[in-house]
């Protein structure tokens, strides 16, 4: 079996060690760089399955190597920084980060934000995804051909609109998906104000959550967006 690449794009020693003796001991194959420019030569270059990438980098920014990758590649990027405030996360994902980890983070935290980047990559069975059937969660089902939701083998419904954000959140299951990608997917470029997505989620989880205050499928990111959950 051959073990999944990862690339990791971070230049403080000690993380960059740490994250690499993780990745290593759960069977991931790693090469690594503390600089930016180095960072894309060995995307372009290695291919890898995931790009794990620091924003605050000695030579270029992080964004602008998030957005030169994403000029050529899908590479699934996850993004490691101490920038933890809403509008950095957004900035990072409206251009093109599959995931953003805020540091200090977890080695569990860490495994699964790399698993749902691998699933969602598109050298591994995760670029099927966009083109699977159905998606299962739990006791949810969403099945794509007959366009119907189903919970605990009963039928809910839901409106046009409803359907189309939930089918949206479960085929990106894992990945946070902010206000204004889902907005722009739903109702296209000329989407309204957030208001709107946020009654049509309130609905989404009055039938389909059993507590929608403590949602379970569907987890919100305060002041980013919304992510569906990979497993219950």
């Amino acid at each position: 079996m051959i073990k999944p690449t990862i690339l990791v794009i971070e230049d403080e020693e000690a993380i960059c060690n740490f994250i690499t003796a993780i990745l290593n001991s759960n069977g991931y194959q790693v090469i690594k760089t503390g600089t930016g420019k180095e960072g894309v030569s060995m995307a372009a270059s290695y291919s890898p399955d995931v790009i794990l990438l620091d924003l605050g980098l000695p030579d270029i920014d992080g964004v602008e190597i998030l957005k030169s990758i994403r000029k050529w590649s899908k590479i699934p990027v996850v993004v490691v920084s101490a920038r933890g405030h809403e509008r950095e996360k957004v900035e990072a994902l409206d251009l093109g980060a599959d995931d953003y980890i805020v540091k200090p983070f977890g080695t569990s935290e860490l495994l699964a934000r790399i698993r749902t980047a691998l699933r969602h990559s598109p050298q591994s069975m995760g670029g099927q995804i966009q083109g699977a059937e159905k998606t299962t969660v739990g006791e949810l089902q969403v099945d794509y051909e007959k366009r119907s939701v189903s919970l605990a083998g009963k039928a809910v419904h839901l409106t046009p609109v409803e359907y189309k954000i939930l089918a949206l959140l479960s085929k990106n299951a894992g990945k946070v998906l902010t206000h204004d990608y889902i907005m722009k997917e739903v109702w296209g470029l000329y989407a309204g104000d957030s208001h709107t997505l946020r009654v049509n989620m309130a609905n989404i989880r009055r039938k389909i959550e059993e507590n929608p205050g403590a949602p379970k499928f569907i987890l919100t990111e305060m002041g980013v967006g919304y992510r569906m959950v990979e497993e219950l």
